[in-house]
């Protein structure tokens, strides 16, 4: 049995709807857990809070499709814990979402959100369903039928949910006025990463890739590396990986690899970030690019860099491609985008990891932002905002790093060391009701 499969755990840790061999993301982040475990001290005793999601709920979601026949869709809502505040998470259109990828997703969330200390707990959301194959017609059908169905257990004080991988601005809007007119009133709040016009926060669609270069300045500031010149290669092209690039090279970094669904691009001497972002505009990904060498997408991962920032999907760098990277920092930019078998490999090969509890918590910052925003009915400038999203950032990054260093520990385990006592302290001091 693959150390991905197999979970070592007392039987009464696993829900029975997930199978001991195959706990697929859910298994990464109970192993995360378990690595912190001994750095808690007296919160240790809440550990098993951290295992089991608070709520989850499972819903159909029903649409009829411009031929006239009716499809079925199953949707997921997932809050892993609420101790700290509302829930608050993505919700993303995949057809390979799972129940155990949106609890583990909802965990993260829990973690990243005590990591950079806003005040919310954990939840995620998806439905299972490949978005390019609907009209806009019934894109809006799926996503209005899937709030109405949520709507029992999302709202401004409850649950928060945001953008995630296939879904937008325009998504938000229609969840935003399918709960407002269930509700009878508008409620801007109920979600963010909404447009302006809405009550979306400027700042908030660059906000996840800012933060991913804003950390990585950090890392490399207290490593001794310097980014003019670096040479960066990025796994994602979208709002995460394509914003960070951009900024890295405004910072005098080199785009030397980029990868998504549609190819993998490599150019020594750098790739300009500004013109593939039009390219992926215009053609939906890097694929066709005309001014880089197309590649072998496993050659990606030996590609020679500095930054290494996968920015895609869940579970990329494995225990079969780490051995092959060759970079000095990785940020995560995607959420679980390595195992935990991969992140011994790296350990060992002297690679510094800033994981996606911190790297990616830019979105969850600045979604802060906007639903503070939405409350007061007044919003900051984008500079207001871009600041306060930095200094969060920072912050949020030196704690974790000092942690780091006292307890001779890898980043990633200082950041679930300081998030974990931050949300057991909150579920030990409410106590248990009733």
């Amino acid at each position: 049995m693959s150390s991905q499969s197999k979970f070592e755990t007392s039987p009464e840790a696993l829900p029975s709807y997930l199978h001991q061999d195959d706990l697929g993301p859910w298994g990464n982040y109970l192993r995360q857990v378990d690595r912190v475990a001994p750095y808690l001290g007296a919160q240790s005793r809440w550990i098993e809070t951290l295992k089991r999601p608070k709520r989850i709920l499972i819903v159909d979601v029903p649409i009829e499709l411009d031929n006239g026949t009716v499809a079925h869709f199953e949707g997921y809502r997932v809050q892993h814990n609420v101790s700290r505040g509302p829930g608050k998470g993505g919700v993303r259109y995949h057809q390979d979402v799972t129940l155990s990828e949106v609890m583990a997703l909802s965990a993260w969330m829990s973690v990243k959100n005590a990591a950079v200390n806003v005040p919310y707990g954990g939840a995620k959301g998806g439905i299972r369903v490949d978005p390019r194959k609907l009209s806009r017609g019934e894109l809006e059908r799926v996503t209005r039928r899937y709030t109405s169905e949520i709507g029992i257990i999302i709202g401004p004080n409850t649950d928060i949910p945001a953008p995630d991988v296939n879904t937008n601005e325009q998504i938000m809007a229609w969840m935003m006025d399918t709960y407002s007119m269930n509700q009878g009133q508008t409620a801007t709040g109920v979600v963010t990463g909404k447009p302006i016009t809405l009550g979306g926060s400027l700042g908030r669609r660059e906000a996840t890739g800012r933060g991913v270069f804003v950390v990585g300045c950090e890392a490399a500031r207290r490593t001794g590396l310097s980014i003019e010149g670096a040479r960066v290669a990025v796994q994602g092209f979208g709002n995460v990986g394509g914003i960070a690039a951009r900024l890295f090279q405004e910072a005098g970094a080199k785009i030397v690899a980029v990868q998504d669904h549609t190819g993998t691009l490599h150019k020594s001497t750098g790739i300009d970030a500004g013109a593939l972002l039009e390219h992926v505009a215009k053609t939906g990904g890097v694929g066709g690019f005309r001014e880089a060498d197309a590649i072998a997408n496993d050659d990606f991962w030996s590609i020679e860099s500095d930054f290494l920032v996968p920015a895609a999907l869940e579970n990329q760098i494995t225990a079969n491609n780490a051995p092959n990277i060759r970079t000095k920092i990785i940020v995560e930019g995607a959420n679980g985008p390595t195992t935990t078998a991969a992140d011994d490999i790296l350990h060992d090969k002297g690679i510094l990891v800033i994981p996606d509890v911190v790297a990616n918590a830019g979105g969850v910052t600045v979604s802060y932002f906007e639903w503070v925003q939405d409350f007061s009915s007044f919003f900051w400038t984008e500079d207001e905002i871009n600041e306060r999203l930095e200094r969060v950032m920072r912050e949020a990054f030196a704690a974790v790093w000092q942690v780091a260093d006292e307890q001779k520990v890898s980043v990633r385990t200082a950041a679930f060391i300081v998030a974990c006592k931050r949300i057991l302290m909150a579920r030990e001091m409410r106590g248990l009701y009733p």
